[in-house]
């Protein structure tokens, strides 16, 4: 079974294009995959509005247990701080670990014969297709059945990747039906909180480069 991240990744690439289609945010969303898992198994809760380590036993899964150890080293943060700082180098460690287990194909190439492009293609059939039918069924019935769907979609829903989570456009729910499928978490929260604060200090940078 694949976890929230590897889950998460792999539905943020194109199928076709092998491209991220997070706009920049994957990193972001994979982040707060980490924190679900281990809120999810009982390592990491909010206590006075700081997220804390409850219990630092490993759960077992490398990419989890470095979050963990990483939380339990740092002072309290605020969660949008938590999953900022947890994000960094993150998607390069799962992306890895998903060519490393043959899930995905890793291609390099240049976007107009000079920028670098990486492209990360199915490797066997259909890596994804339990993540997307769990969404699938979440978006029939209006509901998610377990906690690890009902995180999958908070995430799809923070970093926007609805259109290549759900790429029959007929059966795609609305942003706001995401949101309300992903239930309230402190998790997903902090993961809209951090894109919208990343997307807020690029288009502060973008403005006062062109008034330069």
């Amino acid at each position: 079974m694949a976890s929230l991240p590897e889950e998460l990744a792999l539905l943020a690439h194109d199928d076709t294009t092998g491209r991220d289609r997070s706009g920049g945010h994957l990193e972001l969303g994979l982040a707060g995959a980490v924190l679900y898992e281990l809120a999810l198994a009982g390592r990491v809760g909010v206590e006075s509005g700081k997220v804390r380590v409850l219990d630092p036993a490993p759960t077992g899964d490398a990419v989890v247990d470095a979050g963990l150890a990483a939380i339990g080293a740092d002072k309290p943060r605020i969660a949008r701080v938590a999953v900022e700082r947890t994000a960094k180098g993150l998607k390069r460690t799962v992306l890895d670990a998903l060519v490393a287990r043959g899930a995905l194909r890793h291609e390099r190439g240049k976007a107009l014969g000079l920028f670098p492009l990486n492209r990360y293609l199915p490797q066997i059939p259909d890596p994804k297709a339990d993540a997307r039918a769990r969404l699938s069924a979440a978006a029939r019935t209006g509901r998610a059945f377990d906690d690890r769907t009902k995180a999958l979609l908070s995430l799809v829903s923070a970093i926007r990747i609805d259109a290549v989570a759900f790429p029959d456009r007929a059966s795609r729910p609305s942003r706001k039906e995401l949101k309300a499928m992903g239930g309230d978490s402190w998790v997903g929260e902090a993961v809209r909180k951090a894109v919208s604060h990343k997307d807020a200090a690029s288009a502060a940078a973008a403005s006062s480069g062109g008034g330069a």
